[in-house]
């Protein structure tokens, strides 16, 4: 069993900053990417930032809407996911996933519950 646990979202005022934590548990074997996916209302789920990691190192990609204003890191010791957001807009306001591509006894894709993040105008 595998748990995703967000935390750190809220209601910021344009411009400013907020700082996105999601930790896996479980029985983990390897974590193979991490990353953040975000929903507005009436919108689809979509892709904010991921990274990956593997022999040729660490890689990130990033939605063009957040490109410069997000950063995505991983810790590895505990297994963890930040997403780093500046300059935030009233357009990135969304409910937050946490994803993760996980070994365990078999390849798992998991999501966290989701952290409401509000930005007024």
């Amino acid at each position: 069993q595998v748990q995703l646990v967000e935390s750190g979202g809220g209601l910021v005022q344009a411009g400013g900053s907020l700082r996105l934590s999601c930790e896996a548990s479980g029985s983990i074997f390897s974590i193979n990417a991490m990353g953040w996916y975000r929903q507005a209302p009436g919108k689809q789920r979509e892709l904010v930032a991921r990274i990956t990691s593997g022999a040729s190192g660490v890689g990130t990609s990033y939605a063009d809407s957040v490109k410069g204003r997000f950063t995505i890191s991983r810790e590895n010791a505990k297994n963890a996911v930040y997403l780093q957001m500046n300059s935030l807009k009233p357009e990135d306001t969304a409910v937050y996933y946490c994803n993760a591509v996980i070994t365990t006894a078999y390849i798992g894709n998991y999501w966290g519950q989701g952290t409401q993040v509000t930005v007024s105008s």
